[in-house]
C-alpha cells in the first residue's frame, strides 16, 4: 500500500491517486500554490454538498446527481470519492460538450473502478430528452459553469425536478451585454441606468442582477434559495455559490418582482431566459 503523502490540506481516505490523475498532486505527491487553491475550492463545495447528499441518501436506497459542463469532472470524482464509493447506493453523471474530455473521464472512472460514474457527451437541452437519464434526478450541479450555461442547468434541474440545485456561476455576459446594448434608450427611461453607465459597472452590474434573477426564477418555481461565498475572494473571482431546495412553497411575488426588474432595467427581451415555462 501507499504511504499517503502527509499534507493536511487532504482529506482522510482521499484517493491519492486520483488526486494525482486530476493534476491536483504532482507525481510525487506534493501540492503547488495553484492546485492547493483548486483543491480547497472543491473542498469548500463537498462541505456544502455533503450534507444535502446525506439528506436524499436517507430517505431512498439511492440517489442520483448530475453535474454540468463538468469539464474534467474534479468536482464529480471528489464527490464519489469521498461519498459515493463508501456507500452502495447512488449514480452521478457527468454530462459535458467536449468529447476529448468525456473519453478521458470514462477512462480514469474504469481505472479507479467507480463504476457508478457515467459520463455523457450532450448538451445540456440534448441531456433533458436523453434516454442515457433517468426521469428524474436528485442532485444537479454545475461548478463555474460559463454565461448561459447555468441558466441551462437550471432548466435542466427544473425538468428533472431536482431536489437540490447547487451553481458556481460563472462570466455572465448576455444581462451585461443587453443592458449595455440598450444603453441609450434606458438613460431616458430610468435613472437606476446610472448604475451600469461605466463599462465596468456594466460587467459587475449584469453578473449580479443574473444571479438575482436567477434566484427570483427558482423561487418561483418552489426553491428556498440560500446564496453565499463559495472560498474566500482570494482564492477566485468567481465566487458566489447559489443552493437551491425544493420545498414545494413558491414565493408568490417571485414573477411579478422578477418581470418587473426586466421591465424597469428595460430587459423584456430576456423574460424567456428567466421565466420558466415548462418547456
Amino acid at each position: 500500500m501507499k504511504h499517503q503523502p502527509s499534507l493536511p490540506e487532504i482529506k482522510t481516505g482521499q484517493s491519492i491517486e486520483l488526486l494525482k490523475e486530476l493534476h491536483i498532486l504532482t507525481r510525487d505527491g506534493k501540492l503547488n500554490q495553484d492546485s492547493r487553491r483548486k483543491l480547497k475550492q472543491v473542498y469548500h463545495l463537498y462541505h456544502f454538498i455533503e450534507p444535502l447528499l446525506a439528506e436524499v441518501l436517507a430517505g431512498n436506497e439511492t440517489m442520483t446527481l448530475a453535474d454540468h459542463g463538468a469539464g474534467k469532472s474534479y468536482l464529480g470524482f471528489i464527490l464519489y470519492d469521498l461519498f459515493f464509493k463508501s456507500r452502495s447506493g447512488g449514480h452521478i453523471f457527468g454530462i459535458e460538450t467536449r468529447p476529448e474530455l468525456v473519453a478521458k473521464s470514462r477512462e480514469l472512472a474504469l481505472r479507479l473502478n467507480f463504476e457508478r460514474m457515467s459520463f455523457l457527451n450532450l448538451s445540456i437541452e440534448d441531456a433533458v430528452h436523453s434516454s442515457a437519464l433517468p426521469e428524474r434526478i436528485d442532485v444537479v450541479t454545475a461548478l463555474h459553469a460559463c454565461d448561459t450555461a447555468t441558466d441551462d442547468a437550471i432548466r435542466f434541474a427544473l425538468r428533472k425536478q431536482a431536489r437540490f440545485i447547487v451553481l458556481v456561476p460563472c462570466c455572465q455576459a448576455e444581462v451585461a451585454a443587453a443592458l449595455r446594448r440598450n444603453k441609450n434608450a434606458s438613460f431616458s427611461k430610468t435613472p437606476l441606468s446610472e448604475l451600469w453607465r461605466h463599462p465596468l459597472h456594466t460587467r459587475e452590474f449584469g453578473s449580479q442582477l443574473t444571479n438575482v434573477l436567477r434566484c427570483l426564477q427558482l423561487e418561483a418555481q418552489g426553491y428556498q434559495v440560500q446564496v453565499t461565498e463559495l472560498v474566500g475572494w482570494e482564492h477566485s473571482l468567481k465566487n458566489e455559490l447559489i443552493i437551491a431546495r425544493q420545498s414545494g412553497h413558491v414565493r408568490n411575488n417571485a414573477v411579478e418582482r422578477l418581470e418587473a426588474i426586466l421591465h424597469e432595467l428595460n430587459l423584456d427581451a430576456l423574460r424567456d431566459r428567466f421565466v420558466y415555462s415548462g418547456a
